[in-house]
């Protein structure tokens, strides 16, 4: 696959041995299944900032004024914060060609979610934290996915974070390429349905700021926004109730072109995956069919029937 994707990645995820224990967390998905369609860029934050391998643990520790600071786990008074602010400062503006990122859980670097805190004397508070790195990442590049390993084992954030990704990295070779206004529009119209799927009320919303495009003078001030909007729609995992409303949407466009019995299979089809009888690639499958035999110019577009490569095999596990 040409211009692939770039994702960074918590290096000990790629089985690099830069854990504090000298081992990796080498996670199958990433090494094997993803590995042909995205470029990594590997980053481990604490060997980046000098440390050693193998190390001593490092720990949040939650000051009494509610600051956070990266200290080892027996050197309490062994602050290295400033350093892995420091080393956040100079990478996080080199990641402008990233399409998403993931994260090693747990880590008081690169935990995204549920990092464990403790108090200044040792004792045990909250799973509550955000590692340092990731944190930063957060507050910088908002519209970034970011995803931890642990949660890519769940089938609906795995699928929902891989359509982030390659939504993202069209975006960005939209603007590499120099944007236009037809271009923006054309990019928008692609990812309608797709959209609808994620979030209703995010899709209305969307509609009437693209539709104002024309009073934008800088067209890079409106991919910002844009791409602020478009992610957080896509942050929402689509929901069964959401696409089979794209689904009957998508039935609409064949009513004339198919013959009775084809319809009522059709809507037989889609209610039985509303229904959590059939997984979604079923009535996905019969559209395809139908697109294929009576050709559509807006549908054909639609990047909702095809939001990644196929053969990364994610719809199979959506029921």
């Amino acid at each position: 696959m040409k211009n692939k994707p770039v994702v960074g990645i918590s290096g000990c995820l790629t089985g690099a041995a830069v854990r504090f224990d000298g081992g990796h967390k080498r996670m199958d998905f990433v090494t094997n299944s993803l590995a042909p369609w995205v470029t990594y860029k590997p980053i481990c934050p604490e060997v980046a900032i000098g440390l050693p391998v193998p190390r001593p643990a490092l720990r949040l520790i939650q000051t009494t004024c509610g600051d956070i600071r990266m200290r080892y786990s027996h050197a309490p008074h062994d602050d290295l914060t400033e350093r892995m602010n420091a080393f956040t400062d100079r990478f996080l503006p080199t990641i402008g060609e990233l399409a998403g990122f993931i994260v090693c859980a747990k880590s008081p670097s690169c935990g995204m979610e549920r990092v464990r805190l403790y108090d200044e004397k040792g004792n045990r508070g909250r799973k509550a934290g955000t590692g340092l790195f990731t944190a930063a990442m957060m507050a910088t590049h908002p519209w970034l996915p970011i995803e931890e390993d642990g949660r890519l084992h769940d089938p609906v954030l795995r699928e929902n974070f891989i359509a982030r990704i390659f939504a993202l990295h069209e975006l960005n070779a939209l603007r590499a390429q120099g944007l236009s206004r037809h271009s923006l529009l054309a990019f928008h119209s692609r990812y309608k349905l797709h959209l609808l799927a994620h979030h209703q009320a995010g899709y209305r919303e969307i509609g009437p700021f693209v539709a104002r495009l024309h009073e934008w003078d800088d067209l890079d001030a409106f991919f910002v926004r844009y791409r602020e909007k478009l992610m957080a729609i896509l942050r929402h995992p689509a929901s069964r109730k959401n696409h089979t409303n794209v689904l009957m949407h998508i039935q609409g466009y064949f009513h004339r072109a198919l013959n009775s019995r084809q319809r009522a299979e059709l809507r037989e089809v889609i209610l039985g995956y509303r229904a959590g009888r059939l997984p979604i690639l079923a009535p996905l499958t019969l559209l395809k069919h139908y697109l294929a035999e009576h050709p559509d110019d807006y549908l054909r577009t639609q990047n909702y029937f095809e939001p990644y490569p196929d053969t990364l095999g994610l719809r199979l596990a959506i029921t």
